[in-house]
């Protein structure tokens, strides 16, 4: 595996172009891409039957597996060699199964694991919505309202499994990320940091135990927060829950407000609507961070441009650049300062109330 300049696995092998290579087989090329949607077939497959924890002991032949799991042996042989061609598991000269890096967080026994994320992207939810893309391109609407008979939210206000299963994917897609995050903004001493959307509580939990001087409030709908992970000893005392709706109000007493992977499941007038309730509740001195992908020019593969259009399909929602953003704080009265960069796919977009002066240099765009 290639390392990042962070000392991180990069998640590529060394001998192995990075995606978007110029195909030297054209049509090998297109057809191996208009096949995608077998991969995440292929990689969900894999999930539900827990291929990674049977392999945690050690490689495993394909026919040890399905008696393990009750599938069939051949088959399930087949799945995971097509798995193998993008590194997830590794098949040996024996015929064994074995982990290989980038198979490591399909185990649901380790930390960050990244299972119940995994499941959640390759559920039905996601799948139809992105089945029917071209239908959103064409009526610039996302295609989930119209087969499942309401936007997302909703629906998932009224199907309580579905709700479960998006609050753990989007814990678990959180997890990796939550650390890298948090040590990644110097956040002022003695603070209140006021998680607006925090789901569960993943980033406000690591900026707590990282930063000990500081006090939180994790604000999100009630689903959300009701199995949220703030109440360990460590940070006794130093935190509350906040049901609310984020488009009716924002807790007040905040120094620094956060919004994490909130603002890009909504369209522009529905986030500046979420910002004027920031706006409202900030004080003069305060600093709001939207962690969220921050797009960058040119054509290399980055994450945030799949999610773009997940967020397409899915939702109204977008991913954006750091003008885009810059455009949306000053409408709600913000004015952006400075994007950072973090060891993981989201940027930090730190702005301040737009009457503050003194501006400070812009960095990386992450």
């Amino acid at each position: 595996m290639t390392t990042s300049s962070t000392g991180r696995p990069t998640g590529r092998p060394a001998d192995r172009p990075a995606a978007g290579r110029p195909p030297e087989d054209p049509v090998a090329f297109l057809m191996e891409h208009a096949l995608g949607h077998l991969f995440s077939a292929a990689l969900r497959t894999a999930v539900e039957y827990r291929i990674a924890d049977h392999l945690a002991a050690g490689p495993r032949t394909a026919d040890q597996l399905a008696e393990a799991t009750g599938t069939h042996g051949p088959h399930l042989r087949r799945v995971l060699r097509y798995l193998a061609t993008r590194d997830i598991f590794r098949e040996d000269a024996t015929g064994a199964f074995r982990l290989t890096p980038a198979a490591q967080p399909l185990r649901s026994d380790v930390p960050h694991s990244l299972r119940d994320a995994v499941l959640m992207l390759t559920d039905e939810t996601f799948r139809r919505s992105s089945a029917a893309l071209a239908e959103t391109v064409r009526s610039a609407g996302p295609s989930f309202d119209r087969l499942f008979g309401a936007p997302l939210f909703e629906f998932l206000a009224s199907d309580p499994g579905t709700r479960e299963l998006f609050d753990s994917g989007m814990a678990s897609l959180s997890g990796p990320v939550d650390g890298l995050v948090a040590e990644s903004y110097p956040f002022p001493e003695g603070s209140t940091v006021v998680d607006v959307g925090g789901g569960r509580g993943g980033l406000l939990r690591s900026v707590l135990e990282l930063h000990p001087s500081l006090s939180g409030v994790l604000y999100d709908q009630a689903p959300a927060i009701a199995r949220h992970l703030l109440d360990v000893p460590e940070l006794a005392g130093r935190w509350r829950a906040e049901a609310g709706d984020f488009f009716a109000s924002v807790p007040e007493g905040g120094d620094v407000y956060v919004l994490k992977h909130v603002l890009h499941d909504w369209p522009d007038a529905a986030c500046v609507d979420i910002l004027r309730q920031v706006r409202a509740a900030i004080p003069a001195r305060g600093r709001l961070l939207i962690v969220d992908s921050v797009l960058p020019q040119g054509n290399a593969p980055h994450y945030g441009k799949a999610m773009d259009v997940a967020m397409m399909a899915v939702l109204d929602g977008r991913e954006r650049t750091a003008e885009e953003y810059a455009t949306l704080l000053s409408a709600a009265d913000f004015r952006l300062t400075r994007v950072l960069s973090t060891p993981a796919f989201p940027s930090i977009v730190e702005s301040v109330p737009a009457e503050r002066t003194a501006p400070r240099v812009a960095e990386g765009n992450g």
